[in-house]
């Protein structure tokens, strides 16, 4: 999406600035404004070494409504202890002193190194710059200053008519490295103007984030800092939305498909990443067994490496998918396809299968693997990508 495509969303307003905070010449810090009366709900990392910013910003969601929020990249503020939480609420006091706003109505997010305490001074001088460079058109911006690893920003908006009256869904995402589900380190940030009753907002983003950003993995390392936050801003002049009926049903799908381009860019621009990948496990039990398999093909470094060789070792898959933590798998009833190519039937290899049909659809940048379990009625997708030398080598560098 060009930049012209960026739709503003009535009630937001954007800054990303240069504060120095690990680097020099880049945009670090990044804040948003949101109008009073504002919405805010959220998911976080699952991580048991969840970061100071996660454990401050989870639990002033819970008791407050969010005027601000706060995010820097360079340092995540992960494993730094005491003197880690006083740094993150000194920052967060910092903006609460300089917005004229109470400390907790800032809500804090962090990505970048972990175990290292990141510079009070940073935040001083460059949050009353953020302040002063909010502005509406801003999410370019602001999507280039979320990044780390990312080699582009990821952004993207939808808008939708509600009775005639124009709504509108915009946002963006960072994570390129340690994505696993359970909250792939990612970042996300949508927000529309429709007004969403809290309540159903809450219910939303567990739901939209379970579909999406839940549903992606590059390496299989759950991040300490991850968040994904869903902003409603309530400036779209029409009734709340309590329920998902009639046309609010419009508003999920825009939603829903914000979600997800935003989760699958942060596969498409994985760490040394070559190839997209869509791993599809149907005839399952239920959608848990489903969703383990197709997790399992897509963490596997193997079959992962193998996706890089353009290699098709159908092997590899067929060795991920038994060894699936699930409770029951008949082997003799398994069925795989790469693309549209069966490569094996009831157990074995297929009947027709040819190697050299294996290779060209390995070939392609973005490949479906598809397994049917013949036990039942589910089904789950999830979205990976390969592994490449430069994905060893990228996070060999991440410290330098």
């Amino acid at each position: 999406m060009t930049q012209s495509e960026w739709l503003p969303v009535p009630g937001v307003r954007l800054a990303a600035v240069e504060a120095g905070i690990k680097k020099a010449n880049r945009k670090d810090l990044v804040v948003l404004e949101l109008a009073k009366g504002s919405r805010v709900s959220g998911v976080f990392t699952l991580n048991r070494f969840c970061a100071a910013p996660v454990q401050v910003a989870k639990s002033r969601l819970a008791a407050t409504t969010p005027r601000y929020l706060m995010i820097n990249t360079g340092y995540a503020n992960a494993g730094t202890g005491k003197k880690g939480l006083e740094n993150c609420l000194a920052s967060c006091e910092l903006l609460a002193q300089a917005a004229g706003c109470q400390a907790d109505e800032v809500l804090p997010y962090s990505t970048g190194v972990i175990g290292e305490q990141f510079p009070l001074a940073a935040f001083a001088s460059g949050l009353p710059k953020a302040l002063a460079e909010l502005d509406p058109h801003h999410w370019g911006r602001a999507s280039e200053g979320i990044m780390t690893t990312d080699t582009y920003p990821k952004l993207t908006s939808r808008r939708v008519e509600m009775n005639g009256v124009p709504v509108t869904v915009t946002g963006m995402s960072k994570g390129s490295g340690m994505i696993k589900p359970n909250m792939a380190t990612m970042l996300g940030f949508i927000a529309t103007d429709a007004p969403i009753a809290k309540p159903l907002l809450d219910q939303w983003v567990k739901a939209l984030a379970d579909k999406s950003f839940n549903r992606v993995t590059v390496d299989g390392d759950t991040s300490t800092n991850d968040a994904c936050m869903l902003i409603s801003t309530a400036q779209a002049e029409m009734n709340e939305i309590t329920a998902l009926e009639g046309h609010s049903q419009l508003l999920y799908q825009a939603l829903e498909e914000v979600f997800t381009e935003l989760a699958q860019a942060l596969v498409r621009d994985g760490e040394g990443a070559t190839k997209f990948v869509e791993i599809t496990v149907t005839g399952a039990a239920n959608e848990s067994d489903a969703r383990v398999v197709a997790e399992t093909i897509a963490h596997s470094p193997l079959v992962k490496t193998a996706l890089f060789a353009s290699d098709p070792n159908w092997g590899r898959i067929l060795a991920a998918i038994g060894r699936a933590p699930i409770a029951a798998l008949d082997v003799d009833k398994v069925s795989v396809w790469l693309g549209d190519l069966p490569l094996v039937e009831r157990g074995g290899v297929a009947d027709s299968y040819e190697e050299a049909q294996g290779a060209a659809v390995m070939a392609n940048p973005e490949i479906t693997i598809r397994a049917d379990l013949s036990a039942g009625g589910a089904q789950c997708t999830v979205w990976t990508c390969d592994f490449s030398y430069d994905y060893v080598k990228i996070n060999a560098e991440y410290r330098t």
